[in-house]
Order: C-alpha cells, then structure tokens, then sequence
C-alpha cells in the first residue's frame, strides 16, 4: 500500500487528503498545518491527530482544500485527515474513537447553504408587502 486518497467536505469547501508512509509531516496546501493562520481552527485541524498519537508520527499526509471561507476548509480538512489515517492504518478502533469524540471527523457535515428565493434578497427574507 503505497497511499490512501481521501475527501472532505464541509459546506462548499472540498478536501483531497493523500496520506503515505513518512516522518509525520502533515500539510495543507503545501504549508505545515502548524503555520495554519488561524489558531482555534490549527487545534481543530490537529484534533485527529493528536487522537491517534503515535500511529499519526508514522504518516505525511498532504491536503489540498479549493472552495468555501477558512471555517469550511479547516472542517474539511479535519475530515479528510481523519479518514486518511482510518483507511491507511485500517483501524476499527481508530474510526470508533473518532465517532465517538466527533462524529462529523469521519461523516461529512451535510448542511449546506438555503438557495435564494424568488421575491426577496436571500433564502427567507421577502419583500414587504403595504395593504394601504
């Protein structure tokens, strides 16, 4: 098993995770998730990570994210990693941790925006309507 290609999704965002043997070397769009910009979503990221110890030191996983705004990315990332890791250590054990810490680290997170409407500016917002 050379390497295991993996995707996540969270809202319009789309991430392609290739994991292969290495030295633990995890990055996104070709920076270190270390240098990720934003902390809260850095930890978020690192989450699968950090619940696989040891098995993740062994793996260089490579994500690349298109689409959606730096939240989205940062969930389908997590996502894709965290199926990376499942799939190449084929561990049972591993993807119940995951479902049982965060389900959304194995099972995509479905909710999408709500399309626009015809009559109003956005999905719910409608234009007013004067009776007199």
């Amino acid at each position: 098993m050379d390497f295991i290609i993996t995707t996540g999704k969270r809202k319009t965002a789309v991430a392609r995770a290739v994991a292969k043997k290495g030295k633990g070397v995890v990055t996104i769009n070709g920076y270190p998730v270390e240098l990720y910009p934003v902390r809260v979503l850095r930890n978020k990221i690192m989450e699968p990570l950090l619940l696989a110890e040891d098995k993740a030191k062994e793996l260089d996983i490579a994500v690349k994210v298109r689409g959606g705004g730096v939240t989205g990315q940062a969930d389908a990332s997590r996502t894709a990693i965290a199926r990376a890791l499942v799939k190449y250590l084929n561990d049972s054990d591993l993807e119940n941790l995951f479902r049982q810490y965060d389900r959304t680290l194995i099972v995509n997170d479905v909710r999408i925006k709500l399309p626009k409407k015809a009559g109003g500016r956005g999905a719910r917002a409608k234009k007013q309507k004067s009776y007199r």
